[in-house]
């Protein structure tokens, strides 16, 4: 795989936006199965940090129970820790210091406005939290993305993921510019997703030809309760989107409690 170059990793931000923030790991599928062939055999250790405070639901007038907001704090308690992770992974921090102006994607094609305008939000519609991480096992990677939204409530996390998935397959094709480094074809195909989760859904970004030629990033969102967890992967095989996406859930349930009105 290419090596990732500052035009890969304004790309990759770009890319996250939809709901993404980026994390994971390269363990498989389920925590007991082994890694792709980067790492070795692993089975994470979700640590959690959790507290599901039990609140009195207040009902509304539709009589549906509502959840007590997440915070901040309780999201980052509900990422993926450097030690779930096989070894060879490090935290990425995000101080590149960058002022100059983001990269944005664009298209001339009236059906993918909706996949427009939720690539280049800063968070997802909706979102009264957020809380991100970012991993990479070295220059070759993988690089995991994981982000995490709260939503208010499981019926919104299902409503963004149906209009994420519809806003997939309208569109085809979409450009990225990026400035001083000019602009190039993503291909954009549903692919899919890991079976984690509520409602999963996971897309396909494929650069062909300028600057980011041959670069695939994976993305899937899916849903823990009022949470939405999306996880970003770069430079990964099959058995690191799955693992880094059963990680993620696992490690937000267990975390997260069950706090949330349904």
């Amino acid at each position: 795989m290419t090596k990732l170059t500052p035009a890969y990793v304004a790309a990759t931000a770009l890319l996250l936006a939809v709901a993404t923030g980026c994390s994971g790991s390269s363990n498989s599928a389920t925590p007991s199965t082994t890694t792709s062939s980067s790492t070795a055999s692993t089975t994470p250790s979700a640590s959690s940090a959790t507290t599901a405070a039990s609140t009195t639901p207040r009902t509304a007038p539709s009589a549906t129970p509502t959840a007590t907001a997440r915070t901040v704090k309780q999201l980052t308690a509900a990422l993926i820790a450097l030690g779930d992770l096989p070894a060879g992974f490090s935290i990425d921090d995000d101080d590149s210091g960058s002022t100059g102006p983001d990269p944005v994607v664009s298209s001339k094609d009236s059906r993918c406005a909706k996949l427009v305008a939720l690539e280049n939000a800063d968070t997802p519609p909706g979102s009264k939290a957020s809380a991100s991480r970012s991993f990479s096992a070295g220059a070759q990677g993988p690089f995991i993305d994981e982000s995490l939204d709260a939503l208010g409530s499981p019926t919104a996390v299902q409503a963004l993921q149906q209009t994420l998935r519809k806003a997939i397959t309208a569109c085809r094709t979409l450009t990225l510019t990026i400035p001083g480094e000019g602009k190039a074809q993503i291909d954009v195909r549903e692919v899919s997703a890991p079976k984690a989760g509520t409602n999963p859904v996971a897309v396909r970004y494929a650069a062909t030809g300028g600057p980011l030629d041959g670069l695939e990033i994976t993305m899937v969102t899916t849903g823990v309760q009022d949470v939405l967890v999306s996880i970003t992967v770069i430079a990964g095989l099959p058995d690191d989107i799955a693992g880094a996406t059963a990680v993620a859930v696992q490690k937000a349930t267990k975390t997260l409690g069950n706090k949330s009105g349904t």
